[in-house]
């Protein structure tokens, strides 16, 4: 079964070229902290462009839970009408976080320092992720976490009823570590400081000062030292969400090795702590362009073209640009498939505890494929069999794991032979439209059994 429902297997075709313009989503994770700032606001935040996918929904009950009115005004259009900070009351029922790792570790940390206590569950896949990673830094604020061994959920976070202000250096790149610190910070009073040694996705920063809190952020011998003034009234705020460059993603790479192909994926958010995958496939040499580049919501936005590049040729990615692309991997190592040569992928040992182990889940359905993959402990390696080498003809596993399964149906689309996936169903999570949206612009996609 799926996190949310049947099991879905799904099939991928070998596809004519890809055309059209690709509308995606919003950003995932500007959607996340806009309905959980909203809030914590004092009155009426509006969101247009909200990502409607299940992790966001689950994420939007949540705040409903906490107390906040929640409204849904039309599509990607809501109402956010929050309680302040420090005004969230105990939920009256488990809160679900469905698939969503950020979703869980960003309300954990929202709610950590008000005097409530709240049980976290989620779905299979969720259930096996560790969040020691995130209780262990809220209990320097005064929190505590009974769970399942290991700090696995499902999981009871009490929240501190005399916060302190901390001073947190984050172990590993991880934006929602440092994210949920912060929010946790903002009902302490005093300075939270958080340092981080490489530069992860800054959206948290940028909209903590959108919706008025006092926050500087600061290079240092340290690293980057972010400093956020605790217990503001934060304001209500108007956000747009730029549309989501992970799930970009997919039509940009399957554009990429599928012959003929030429789209158009307008509005995306090309945020530097988040770009790095188009920078990579630059690297290769794909021929992916950006349009009319301008900024929105205090996002950089662009629209990106991206056409057939058969000359693709695999590259080392430095493990300092893993920060910004690490959820982008998997669909990377689709096109590396498609290029000639080896790509490196170092420092990437944050994947082995995603939805799923996605170094493995890639390795081992890119070999069912006919690919050859080395792996190990933070580190694959793609062997590329060039344009349109790649046979195909095997069945993946996509274990509940949305960017697992996407990335093998664009496998799929380049391949010698049709790339069938047990489940399809997790896409719902984060893309709902990724079938219609695939199909429109020439995928070739069908629901089949296994």
């Amino acid at each position: 079964m799926s996190g949310h429902g049947p099991t879905v297997p799904m099939t991928s075709h070998p596809s004519g070229p890809l055309s059209g313009t690709a509308d995606v989503p919003g950003d995932k994770s500007i959607s996340h902290r806009a309905l959980i700032l909203g809030a914590m606001a004092v009155g009426e935040t509006r969101i247009t462009g909200l990502l409607e996918g299940q992790d966001v929904l689950d994420t939007a009950k949540a705040m409903q839970a906490f107390g906040a009115d929640i409204d849904r005004l039309g599509e990607g259009a809501w109402r956010v009408h929050g309680v302040g900070v420090g005004g969230f009351g105990e939920p009256g029922q488990v809160i679900d976080c469905g698939n969503s790792g950020t979703g869980v570790r960003l309300i954990m940390g929202a709610m950590a320092t008000s005097p409530i206590a709240v049980t976290f569950s989620g779905d299979a896949s969720l259930n096996t992720r560790p969040m020691a990673r995130v209780t262990d830094p809220l209990s320097l604020f005064g929190a505590r976490a009974v769970g399942r061994a290991g700090g696995r959920l499902p999981m009871t976070l009490v929240g501190a009823e005399h916060p302190v202000p901390v001073r947190y250096t984050v172990p590993v790149p991880s934006a929602q570590v440092k994210s949920a610190v912060l929010l946790a910070g903002l009902n302490a009073p005093g300075q939270t400081v958080v340092i981080e040694a490489e530069a992860t996705r800054d959206h948290t920063e940028r909209m903590l000062a959108g919706f008025g809190a006092e926050i500087t952020v600061a290079d240092s011998a340290e690293g980057r030292v972010i400093t956020l003034t605790g217990q503001p009234d934060l304001k209500p705020q108007t956000i747009a969400v730029p549309r989501d460059p992970s799930s970009a993603a997919f039509p940009v790479c399957a554009a990429l090795i599928v012959p003929g192909s030429n789209i158009l994926v307008p509005g995306i958010g090309l945020n530097p702590t988040r770009a790095g995958l188009f920078e990579t496939l630059r690297e290769m040499g794909a021929d992916l362009t950006y349009e009319n580049m301008r900024e929105e919501g205090g996002e950089p936005v662009a629209d990106l073209r991206a056409r057939y590049s058969p000359g693709m040729t695999g590259v080392a990615v430095p493990p300092a640009r893993a920060a910004s692309m690490i959820d982008e991997y998997p669909i990377l190592s689709v096109v590396a498939a498609n290029a000639t040569g080896r790509t490196i992928m170092r420092g990437v040992k944050e994947l082995r505890v995603k939805e799923s182990d996605r170094i493995e889940a890639m390795a081992s359905g890119l070999r069912a494929n006919g690919v050859a993959v080395e792996d190990g402990p933070d580190w694959w390696i793609v062997t590329g069999m060039g344009a349109g080498g790649v046979p195909g003809g095997g069945l993946t596993h996509s274990h509940l794991d949305h960017r697992i399964a996407m990335s093998f149906l664009c496998l799929g689309m380049a391949a010698q032979a049709p790339v069938r996936i047990d489940d399809a169903g997790p896409i719902m999570t984060s893309f709902p439209i990724f079938e219609p949206l695939m199909a429109g612009i020439g995928a070739e996609l069908d629901r089949t059994g296994t």
